[in-house]
């Protein structure tokens, strides 16, 4: 498969997603365009997680001192906002 932009894949999953909802297709046309929605959610999850990687935010610490860290969605909100 080609590389899809991030955009486009998540534009054919919604597509895929309402051909499986609306339930006109055969067994057989679902399963094709399932497998294809699954091969597109495997390729957003990776471009999500590169992502997450290269995102670093500022954050303040208790000295008042800025200091630049991987971006966690672990961590409270509070944590991960940008202090003035």
């Amino acid at each position: 498969m080609a590389a899809v932009k991030f955009e486009q894949a998540m534009a054919r999953l919604e597509a895929i997603v309402g051909q499986l909802e609306h339930g006109d297709l055969s067994l057989d046309e679902s399963l094709k365009i399932f497998e294809e929605g699954i091969r597109l959610s495997k390729n957003c999850l990776k471009v999500l997680e590169e992502a997450e990687r290269k995102v670093e935010v500022l954050v303040q610490d208790t000295n008042g001192k800025k200091q630049l860290r991987a971006f966690s969605l672990d961590e409270d909100a509070d944590e991960a906002s940008l202090e003035p």
